[in-house]
């Protein structure tokens, strides 16, 4: 069974850093491309960060705080996030397309979250 589980997530203080990780399991070839989304009480889901071949992409709200990154060989996405405030508190989710066995097909898939909550 192909899934996705994040990781990583807790509690920390405003100004602090978490690391949260993505990983792929199951029947794949590897990971097309990954985004992160979160989505705070009350608030829809809105997109955090992207990575493809071709490059990262970010949401203003983030960018020089947060870095997304991708270990192929580990079939793994990660999240690096920094200088937390508390308006990033969320339950953060991951996003990928996976390229699926047997024959190679793309599919898209989302993890279940993982709770971030950052303390004033």
């Amino acid at each position: 069974q192909v899934q996705l589980v994040e990781s990583g997530g807790g509690l920390v203080e405003a100004g602090g850093s978490l690391s949260l990780s993505c990983v792929a399991s199951g029947s794949i070839f590897g990971i097309i491309t990954l985004d992160w989304y979160r989505q705070a009480p009350g608030k829809q889901r809105e997109w955090v960060a992207g990575i493809t071949r071709d490059g990262t992409n970010y949401a203003e709200a983030v960018k020089g705080r947060f870095t997304i990154a991708r270990d192929n060989a580990k079939k793994t996405g990660y999240l690096q996030m920094n200088s937390l405030k508390p308006e990033d508190t969320a339950v953060y989710y991951c996003n990928a397309d996976l390229l699926v066995e047997p024959r190679p097909s793309l599919a898209n898939y989302w993890g279940q979250g993982t709770q971030v909550t950052v303390s004033t």
